[in-house]
């Protein structure tokens, strides 16, 4: 990974003077919490525990399911719109979906080949699980850094805000019941304040109270104390 000091000088310059709608920050910070602490949970996998072992294989699986799945939103709304204005400017993105589809596959055998070995042949098989999802993890790491600023890039000159958000809105129309709540389970606690009440502010605006409730009931285990009250403030919710 080459680091660029011009490309954070002029990234930070270019947010400070005029911030856009930036439609892959908010699911990419969920996709690095989830991928990270997916990763250490397999490192720290006892396989002489059964309950463990299911338990990791099942988490693998989920996180493999949900990396497809955001893939495929992002082939089916993002590029199209990529393409319509810069042909040939989501390709290269396109590729690594490519690839992207064939190592989940590939991971997915690896978490079957380890619910199935012989006991003696566990930890073997869960350190290559554990080397692969790495190696999957950082490059996945460098490939959301390229969308959010080639694609990002390309976006903004096309397209208004207000597209951009549309763009997201469908994608977020798009998500069945559990895939939105997964989503929001990894997403708002990873990111900063303002922006998860923001995105709480748009639920409650949008969504039915019982949905908006079970939202909140679902995050507050995995906020801190200090999290939940700042988030009770900005929301008003008048409770601790």
């Amino acid at each position: 990974m080459h680091f660029s000091s011009e490309e954070i000088t002029a990234l930070a310059q270019a947010e400070a003077a005029a911030p856009r709608y930036d439609i892959y920050v908010l699911i990419h910070k969920a996709l690095r919490a989830y991928m990270v602490d997916t990763l250490l949970v397999v490192g720290q996998l006892d396989v002489d525990d059964e309950a463990a072992l299911a338990q990791a294989a099942g988490r693998v699986g989920e996180l493999l399911a949900f990396c497809r799945s955001h893939l495929t939103h992002e082939n089916q709304f993002i590029h199209p719109a990529l393409e319509r204005h810069a042909a040939g400017s989501s390709q290269a993105i396109a590729a690594e979906h490519v690839g992207h589809g064939q190592a989940i596959d590939a991971l997915g055998a690896v978490v079957q080949a380890l619910a199935s070995c012989p006991r003696p042949a566990r930890g073997r098989v869960a350190r290559v699980l554990y080397q692969q999802l790495a190696l999957f993890v950082a490059h996945n790491f460098e490939h959301m850094h390229q969308e959010e600023t080639a694609h990002n890039a390309v976006l903004w000159a096309h397209h208004g805000d207000e597209e951009i958000a549309a763009i997201e809105g469908a994608i977020h129309a798009s998500l069945d019941p559990a895939e939105a709540m997964l989503c929001m389970r990894w997403m708002l606690p990873h990111l900063a304040p303002a922006e998860r009440a923001l995105v709480l502010s748009g639920l409650r605006a949008q969504a039915p109270a019982p949905v908006f409730d079970a939202v909140l009931a679902l995050v507050r285990p995995h906020l801190s104390a200090d999290q939940w009250r700042r988030l009770t403030q900005d929301l008003t919710l008048g409770h601790a």
